[in-house]
């Protein structure tokens, strides 16, 4: 799908069947990353409609979400705030758990990287059963912020995660999809 840049930014994620596991295929957007004009397509298109709008900090999910949160949060010029896996922050923490197919997992930010009232976009590379989303978004309202949007790269509409994020009363945004894979 070309973009404002008429970059193809579908044509630059590699789709690897079969991983992590049988049945699945896994969205690479390292080829994309790895891709000057793609990358610079990807940040502009998740900027734009927030330009205007209040924002305080972008916060970005572990892994790849620091990647373009970063880039995101110093085009917007507001702060950054990385969410990790558990045990993967420095200092004093507060967490989410979240359900996964098979167990639990852990998202967490230093306890001290929002305040009450910061306005916060997140960012991530894909949305797919909105889990993890879900749990940043709650993990950062818990701590006092305003999430007042979400933006992925990617939406894996057969999955519902956008959905799930949307029935919470945010604004989601994604710039391509992948349909039923």
């Amino acid at each position: 799908m070309p973009v404002r840049s008429h970059t193809d930014i579908k044509s630059l994620i590699r789709s690897i069947p079969d991983y992590p596991k049988p049945g699945i295929i896994f969205r690479d957007v390292t080829t994309l990353l790895a891709d000057a004009r793609g990358l610079r397509a990807s940040i502009d298109e998740l900027i734009w409609p927030f330009i205007y709008q209040d924002i305080d900090y972008v916060a970005g999910i572990e892994a790849r979400g620091f990647i373009l949160g970063g880039a995101v949060a110093r085009e917007l010029g507001v702060g950054f705030i990385p969410i990790r896996k558990k045990g993967k922050l420095p200092w004093k923490t507060i967490g989410k758990e979240y359900q996964l197919e098979y167990g639990v997992d852990t998202v967490e930010i230093h306890a001290d990287a929002v305040r009450r009232g910061d306005r916060i976009l997140l960012i991530d590379d894909l949305i797919a059963t909105g889990g993890t989303a879900s749990a940043a978004i709650e993990l950062l309202q818990e701590s006092g912020g305003e999430v007042i949007a979400a933006a992925f790269i990617i939406d894996l509409p057969f999955l519902q995660g956008a959905a799930k994020v949307r029935e919470k009363g945010l604004r989601v945004h994604t710039i391509i999809e992948f349909e039923g894979e």
